[in-house]
């Protein structure tokens, strides 16, 4: 009978370094979807949902630690999220605070949004100010639209959107937005910012929101949430 073929110990050396690291990203990857930053460094936590995320149970999310929603509502002229009426419904059942997100298209005219936001989301003065996401530029618009306009349309629709609201706006702004526009030191607005797991320095000044994991995983939903957190 033949000698059994083993293989050299560096190989076998290497194929343990390799499942350890396998195993030591798995289990980063495991910490990093389940994250949270620590409550006692951010009180205040929250989650932001629309209807891609299904159906969301916001009383699972209060018990989880969710203090406050931010519902999409609306998008550009006439695009309205599918679930804001019922996420509307759910979190005031669950006795959470709330308040809606537009998605701002700089292509279009900020009267045209400004109607379809304030169609869809209701005067009320226990919603949390209203969230303006600022992610799209101009650069694709089938007209030109120069940089002060963009700035100028933006300002009208805030005031519009503001006077419907009785509150100040946030801005929710895209790390790529700010660095083609330079309007968070521009516009005196309070700033709602996003980046995975490390805080957010891109916009020049402190931020109020932050969305510190775009995938969380928890036993509250069966797909991943936007988890944000409040300065403290």
């Amino acid at each position: 009978m033949g000698r059994k073929k083993r293989f050299p110990t560096r190989w076998r050396v290497m194929a343990a370094l390799l499942l350890a690291a396998l195993i030591g990203g798995a289990w980063q990857w495991w910490q990093f979807i389940h994250w949270t930053p620590l409550r006692e460094a951010y009180p205040v936590q929250g989650i932001l949902v629309s209807a891609g995320d299904g159906r969301t149970s916001f009383v699972a999310f209060k018990a989880i630690g969710a203090d406050f929603a931010y519902l999409e509502a609306s998008n550009g002229a006439v695009k309205r999220d599918a679930a804001f009426a019922r996420n509307l419904e759910a979190v005031r059942a669950a006795g959470m605070q709330f308040g809606a997100v537009h998605h701002y298209d700089p292509c279009v005219p900020a009267d045209r949004q400004a109607a379809n936001f304030v169609t869809v989301v209701p005067r009320d003065d226990s919603l949390l100010p209203p969230a303006i996401e600022l992610d799209e530029t101009a650069d694709d618009c089938a007209k030109p639209v120069s940089d002060q306009a963009v700035e100028s349309e933006l300002m009208t629709f805030l005031n519009q959107v503001e006077g419907h609201a009785g509150k100040p706006a946030l801005l929710k702004i895209s790390s790529a937005f700010e660095k083609r526009y330079r309007l968070a030191t521009a516009l005196d607005r309070n700033l709602w910012l996003t980046r995975d797991r490390f805080e957010p320095d891109y916009a020049g000044r402190p931020w109020t929101l932050w969305t510190a994991n775009s995938a969380l995983r928890s036993e509250a939903s069966p797909v991943p949430v936007r988890w944000v957190v409040v300065q403290p």
